[in-house]
């Protein structure tokens, strides 16, 4: 029996190990990505000028506990630990994030111990605040007024263009407070980043005979009647043509920057106070230190709403939007013959890992179904 070929929408994580799964089961898979590269918002490129790795779409620092995607991306790249640590400007002063002793010490003037950090930190936040139910709320319950007007509300109000209040409570809970001077800014078992980038660890996964990949190639529905099942990773919304309305998404704008030597010092500096335009400066040599390079490049990133053309990086996903999203899901459901996934496709907003876990998930499940 002869079977149809398989559509992959998107050459990002999510399009790629759902590829890779099913070419592994005998499937004949076309992935099509609208962009001139694979990757989606993780490719990596040499830097012309300066031969630095670039993060093009901005810095990604692979962190996980689970085991299985640590194996799986390992199988394809040679992982070299990274730690990331991060540093705020606050009021022309640097601190260490995320909030830990030495941010509470040199932000307070004080020589706190970890039990006294903790009973100073009790005293100032808003204990009246028993049930949080914004971002605001959660950071008063958690940190206090201070630390929160210093290193959360400028920086939240430029990165998501929105009243902290406005915005669930959800986002700051991912971020730990610790009463120890740990400033790596993940706490997963995994930490790294792939040795060659991003773009070369997407294009061993897509390396298969039974995979062929077109770029700069947008699918159309009216070739779904070509395929036995769609996989599509783009957004939800305009698989639909925002028939329903669209869905807001964030959107990213880098300004590059070439310098002799080093520029700050650090891979990734904050901008928390609402007087810069820009959120953070990343200086891409600090994410690969295995190598050496006379010069640097610097880039500031903007966040704005995106637009029809703009690329959609991360969605907002605002209690506003739950209703439009809701009848959009109706409608995916309602499809047949095709699975919606990734950050896009999903309307979620998703980590790497999560994102390689759940299309190793979602292979299996259609294996399951359709063996050949």
């Amino acid at each position: 029996m002869s079977y149809k070929p398989i559509a992959v929408v998107g050459a990002g994580f999510s399009g790629a190990v759902v590829a890779q799964q099913l070419a592994d089961a005998g499937h004949n898979v076309h992935v099509f990505e609208s962009r001139s590269h694979i990757g989606g918002n993780c490719h990596t490129e040499r830097d012309s000028d300066t031969g630095i790795m670039a993060h093009v779409y901005g810095p990604h620092i692979f962190h996980t506990n689970n085991e299985e995607v640590w194996r799986y991306v390992n199988r394809y790249c040679s992982m070299e630990a990274y730690v990331n640590r991060v540093k705020a400007c606050v009021k022309g002063n640097i601190y260490s994030l995320p909030i830990n002793l030495h941010t509470l010490n040199q932000f307070f003037s004080r020589t706190f111990n970890p039990k006294e950090a903790q009973e100073f930190l009790l005293g100032i936040r808003d204990r009246a605040i028993t049930n949080p139910q914004n971002f605001e709320e959660q950071a008063l319950s958690m940190v206090g007024s201070e630390l929160y007007e210093a290193f959360f509300k400028g920086y939240t109000q430029k990165q998501w263009g929105r009243d902290p209040r406005t915005l669930p409570a959800s986002i700051l809970k991912r971020l730990p407070l610790r009463f120890n001077y740990d400033d790596n800014y993940f706490s997963h078992r995994y930490q790294g980043i792939p040795r060659e980038g991003y773009t070369v660890l997407v294009g061993r996964i897509l390396d298969h005979k039974n995979i062929t990949t077109f770029l700069g190639q947008m699918y159309e529905k009216s070739l779904a009647q070509d395929y036995q099942h769609v996989f599509y990773s783009g957004p939800l919304d305009k698989y639909f043509d925002s028939s329903l309305g669209a869905l807001a998404y964030r959107t990213l704008r880098f300004e590059k920057h070439t310098e002799v030597g080093d520029f700050q010092g650090c891979a990734v500096m904050n901008y928390c106070d609402s007087n810069f335009p820009f959120t953070r400066i990343s200086e891409h040599k600090y994410f690969a230190p295995w190598e050496q390079h006379e010069k640097t490049i610097y880039f500031k990133e903007f966040s704005s709403e995106a637009g029809g053309e703009d690329i959609p990086f991360y969605p907002i996903g605002l209690a506003q939007e739950n209703e439009l999203l809701d009848r959009y899901q109706r409608l995916a459901s309602a499809e047949e013959h095709i699975t919606f996934l990734g950050r896009l496709g999903t309307y979620r907003y998703l980590d790497m890992d999560v994102t390689i876990a759940e299309a190793l998930a979602c292979a299996k499940s259609f294996l399951l179904k359709n063996r050949i």
